[in-house]
């Protein structure tokens, strides 16, 4: 079947974390001519502020069952959340796959992120192909594979010893605050989200092929380090007016699950200061920071008399209000990261928001909280070198002190700030390379499009 006649269903955990790369990556599969349906719970769907789709693209969700209403974050148990997603989701996903066909849209290949394992059974039970979508970096994927495959009691026996070096075959070394936290029962997040990686690992093909959120220039030795898995780097997924350029008119991922600021208060704000003297701090659409850390941020960012944009997500105790920043609830990140007056990025270091300012040659403060964030920034410092992790002290946060060095390394004038700042400008041409027509991103993903269905 050739790629005109494919029809993906791109199926995503519902999360903006997961929705943004996923939504990119349907959009781009449409413009190389394939029908695309992309799928997240029904609960999540109703709060997107969709755009306008392309005509190839649909929107249909799937069931949580009694967690498909409005329903308080901190009210659902988290356990039975995942145990309902997986029963209901696969059988309203399986209906829906079997509503396409009947209206003569039958699904070629399903692609899934890794929250949603039970997907890829859906897809066996419908006899067509399935390909995860590794939206974390190859070199987390690398971490979890080999700890799954017979590594696992080198991170378990040094667990409790966060400065201690391990050593993962073809990976540099980690120290193990550096490993996912996930794979060290840390948080009761990280105990309930750990049986999820395990059914992904653990029922995944040896041969199987994996679409990432990365490109090759920057993680060739991670994607070379758990043959025979392919891992097939497309990305980044950024919109189009800030990647491969084909659409100058997406400018924004258009998937929002948070009520932005206005476009034009923040931008115009940023029209206003000098080429790379704000600092712009966010902690993406999950984490929330003890209000002890916000005001150690607060605090620097005053002092530091740099004007400064602070995503705060509704979140103001701590967060100060000041006549040198902006404070928003929720802006379009990559505009903003594009933007001539940005000069630095204080944030959690997830991999959407590491890969953005990579991309956007934006040079990153880091202020890691749980998952893959902490192995993200020190492959950001150590690996790209565009970037610094800021210790946290003997309380075990970042105070502000240690905030102001990392603030004054990163947009100051010395050596290795500049040596931060060239880097982080190479990595985004890089990045721009990889997904024009004929990069690297954008022959891998072509070639996945024309593999045998």
């Amino acid at each position: 079947m050739d790629e005109q006649q494919q029809h993906f269903l791109v199926v995503a955990y519902p999360a903006q974390g997961h929705i943004n790369p996923c939504l990119q990556l349907a959009k781009r599969l449409v413009r190389l001519g394939n029908r695309v349906t992309f799928s997240i719970a029904a609960e999540t769907h109703h709060r997107m502020a969709m755009e306008t789709l392309p005509p190839l693209l649909a929107c249909h969700p799937y069931s949580v069952g009694k967690y498909d209403g409005d329903i308080a974050q901190d009210t659902i148990d988290w356990c039975d959340y995942l145990q309902v997603l997986k029963s209901v989701g696969s059988r309203t996903l399986a209906e829906l796959a079997r509503d396409l066909a009947a209206a003569g849209r039958p699904v070629t290949c399903v692609i899934y992120t890794f929250l949603v394992p039970w997907a890829a059974a859906v897809a066996r039970d419908f006899g067509v192909p399935s390909a995860l979508y590794w939206i974390q970096s190859a070199a987390v994927f690398a971490v979890y594979h080999l700890y799954f495959h017979g590594h696992a009691g080198l991170i378990q026996a040094k667990s409790q010893e966060p400065l201690s070096s391990v050593d993962l075959p073809g990976l540099p070394a980690f120290r193990i605050r550096d490993v996912p936290s996930l794979l060290l029962s840390r948080t009761l997040l990280d105990i309930t989200y750990f049986p999820v990686l395990d059914e992904l690992f653990r029922t995944m093909d040896a041969k199987a092929r994996v679409l990432v959120n990365t490109f090759e220039a920057l993680e060739l030795d991670y994607l070379r380090a758990v043959k025979p898995v392919e891992l097939l780097p497309i990305g980044p997924a950024l919109p189009s007016a800030h990647a491969d350029g084909l659409d100058g008119a997406e400018t924004s991922f258009g998937g929002d699950l948070f009520q932005p600021a206005p476009r034009e208060s923040y931008t115009t704000w940023l029209d206003a200061q000098r080429d790379r003297s704000v600092v712009y701090v966010s902690f993406g659409s999950y984490a929330v920071l003890p209000v002890r850390q916000l005001e150690e941020i607060s605090r620097v960012l005053e002092d530091s008399r740099r004007p400064y944009l602070w995503v705060a997500r509704g979140v103001r105790e701590g967060v100060k209000d000041s006549s040198q920043g902006m404070v928003v609830d929720w802006c379009s990140q990559v505009e903003v990261l594009s933007h001539r007056a940005v000069g630095c990025f204080v944030t959690h270091c997830g991999w959407n928001s590491t890969l953005e300012s990579l991309a956007c040659g934006v040079p990153i403060v880091g202020l890691p909280q749980w998952s893959d964030q902490s192995a993200n920034v020190l492959l950001a410092e150590t690996a790209w070198g565009a970037g610094v992790r800021a210790e946290p002290s003997a309380g075990g946060l970042p105070e502000a002190a240690e905030l102001r060095r990392c603030l004054d390394l990163v947009m100051g004038e010395g050596e290795r700030g500049e040596a931060m700042r060239r880097s982080a400008k190479a990595w985004g041409r890089k990045a721009r390379e990889a997904v024009k027509e004929g990069g690297s991103s954008d022959r891998n993903l072509r070639a996945f499009v024309k593999l045998p269905r």
